[in-house]
């Protein structure tokens, strides 16, 4: 045989001269994973009930048996034909033909796992993303109901795969069916006669989703809140459900926009993961959602996020596979360093199990591993993990979203200094996806400590970046020895050129300015080959307090600090380069350090007179980072494992 004339040796022979060289940045999980501190049951493991399945639905559906001859439960039909359409005329006869409904008519088809058991157990709905409509997503998250049913949960994967194929802006709708779908359990549970009556939690509801499922899981939870749909008020809401977690895996974000605005989230637990080598949604789009989402009812919820080197946006569901666009797209994607199925599903059991425990179980010896993911390293898959972590006790001394005063916090009193700095600046945070980005401002800092002449050895003292903490702060948000540091910071590979000395700028010379543009261009020759260093950067933490006591403790002790991970989707650079703006997305890493870690290295130093906090770039000669979300945490103490406890 052949394809479009061509032999298939002579095709794989072309396309291996077209595919660029496999890079991936050294592996360090060997080190940053060697510990295992958190003392509990691992969450990937099967629990003590035996597994039981159904299905609920319309009894009536065309194309799948499991909802027409075996359901258990029977539902009615939904008109979401407010919220879904067809892109035209023939879409919609070819999608009502195979079928058998037009939107007006939606099904609440659902696959139950459940544990067998008294309950009543929480409730967790996963949904799917848009795939082939005529190849069933649905079934592709059997591995984890298989696990949640038997650690205590009820999962049901929620069929929406009517909702799949040629349409788009459509995410409202997925969103607004998981609310149906609750509609129906609620039924479920208060009913005589079905297998859950009484057994379901509804008080402890949590909401999974894949993909565009993964925003939709968003807007259900905004809509949950609503009285009217935002787009249309003759659509009345009436839902109020205790949605208490949301589990969004490889998202996409604002293929829906409530009113034209991003989808806004408050006061609820949210756990974002995303894969480096995505090739379907080939940015951590969900960080955007991660951002915007707000604490303000003083209860103690939390946000997380996991950039997971390696993994891909398919295999998160078993039917998927790692073709990320298609059977066809093997030939264009570049799969050659994808983690496993198995290894990726794994890991998708540790992180969404034990958030799931933690949230819905109030099982708060998982809390730790949402803070730091190195106290779990025996659990998780070899590869390397970059992490993002709030909580409801954060007070931002500078998220860098109120002005454009780069030295002014986002509180009143607050101050910002550098010192010998080479670059200060505050941007948005791109993305890798050209002209994107991630919605958030951040601060650019660069420096070089050598001095600038024929001596390349000679240093200045080590730059810096100062953030006060003015008394009023310390006073209203009660910082004490329980309290934390926390912020997000992400090197770049940019490295600056040498610094010149401080001088009177009337007086410069000719020669001087030639100089100037010399080390410019070495700086930029310095960039152009920062990608190839893979010495890992560090930096140093310091405090200080009212009365002067300095406390210092290095960053690495809390947290890998990675210069950017390579990132090469696609077969081929011509494409690559085309496609994207860069070969890494920006992932800022989170860092919580507890101010007792501080007066235990420095015993005279006192937390609750904090007044300074400094980053000193002191370990690390040249070098560029992002810094974002600076603050102090009155945090959980369930979330730390023990003080100074940190793996080194």
């Amino acid at each position: 045989m052949s394809l479009n004339g061509v032999r298939p040796l002579a095709l794989v022979a072309l396309l291996s001269a077209c595919t660029q060289p496999l890079t991936l940045s050294k592996d360090d999980s060997s080190v940053v994973l060697a510990h295992q501190l958190l003392a509990a049951p691992n969450p990937a493991e099967a629990g003590p009930f035996k597994v039981r399945t159904l299905t609920y639905g319309s009894g009536t559906d065309k194309q799948r048996r499991a909802f027409r001859d075996s359901v258990s439960l029977k539902t009615t039909p939904v008109d979401g034909s407010k919220l879904a359409a067809a892109p035209d005329p023939k879409q919609a006869k070819i999608r009502k033909s195979f079928f058998g409904f037009d939107f007006s008519k939606m099904p609440v088809n659902g696959r139950v796992w459940y544990p067998d058991g008294e309950g009543p157990f929480p409730l967790v709905l996963v949904v799917h993303g848009n795939h082939d409509m005529r190849e069933f997503s649905d079934p592709g998250y059997a591995y984890l109901g298989e696990l949640l049913a038997s650690r205590g949960f009820i999962l049901a994967s929620v069929d929406e795969n009517f909702l799949n194929g040629f349409i788009r802006n459509e995410n409202d709708a997925r969103g607004w069916m998981l609310l149906q779908h609750l509609k129906a359990w609620r039924g479920f549970n208060d009913s005589l006669g079905t297998p859950f009556t009484h057994k379901v939690d509804m008080q402890s509801i949590g909401l999974m989703g894949h993909s565009r499922g993964g925003e939709a899981v968003a807007v259900a939870a905004a809509f949950n809140r609503l009285p009217f749909y935002p787009d249309d008020a003759t659509l009345r809401f009436d839902f109020g459900f205790a949605i208490k977690a949301l589990v969004a895996i490889a998202p996409i974000d604002g293929q829906y926009k409530p009113a034209d605005q991003p989808t806004p989230l408050e006061n609820v637990n949210y756990l974002v993961i995303h894969g480096s080598h995505d090739g379907d949604v080939s940015s951590f789009s969900g960080l955007r959602q991660y951002e915007r989402i707000r604490f303000t009812d003083g209860k103690p919820w939390f946000k997380s996020a996991v950039y997971v080197y390696r993994a891909n946006h398919g295999q998160w569901n078993t039917v998927w596979g790692n073709m990320d666009n298609g059977p066809r797209s093997g030939r264009y994607l570049d799969l050659r360093g994808l983690l496993s199925s198995k290894d990726q599903q794994q890991f998708g059991k540790v992180y969404m199990g034990a958030f799931l425990e933690a949230t819905l179980k109030g099982k708060r010896e998982y809390l730790p591993l949402f803070r730091d993911h190195r106290v779990i390293g025996q659990w998780l898959p070899r590869t390397m993990y970059v992490t993002r972590f709030q909580d409801a006790g954060f007070r931002a001394l500078a998220d860098y979203h109120e002005d454009v005063d780069v030295t002014t916090g986002s509180v009143p009193g607050v101050r910002i200094a550098g010192e010998s700095l080479s670059v200060w600046k505050e941007a948005v945070v791109p993305m890798r996806w050209k002209d994107s980005n991630f919605g958030h401002n951040a601060v650019w800092l660069g420096w070089n400590n050598h001095l600038a002449g024929a001596d390349t050895t000679k240093m200045g003292p080590p730059a810096a970046y100062t953030v006060s903490v003015t008394d009023s702060v310390r006073t209203a948000w009660r910082v004490s020895a329980q309290s934390s540091v926390e912020f997000s910071l992400a090197p770049t590979s940019a490295r600056p050129g040498p610094r010149k000395l401080k001088e009177d700028s009337s007086k410069k010379t000719a020669s001087d300015s030639a100089a100037t543009k010399a080390d410019v261009s070495s700086g930029k020759k310095e960039a152009a080959k920062a990608a190839e260093d893979t010495v890992p950067m560090d930096l140093t933490i310091e405090v200080v307090d009212a009365r002067d006591v300095t406390a210092r403790l290095p960053l690495s002790q809390y947290g890998a600090v990675r210069r950017p991970l390579a990132t090469h989707v696609l077969r081929r650079a011509d494409r690559e380069k085309r496609n994207f703006a860069s070969t890494y997305e920006i992932v800022l890493q989170s860092y919580v350090i507890p101010l007792a870690d501080f007066a235990r290295v420095q015993p005279g130093f006192d937390p609750a007179a904090i007044r300074t906090l400094r980053f000193r770039f002191d370990r690390t000669p040249v070098g560029t980072v992002i810094l974002d979300d600076i603050g102090i945490s009155s945090l959980d103490p369930a979330f730390l494992i023990a003080a100074g406890s940190a793996p080194r």
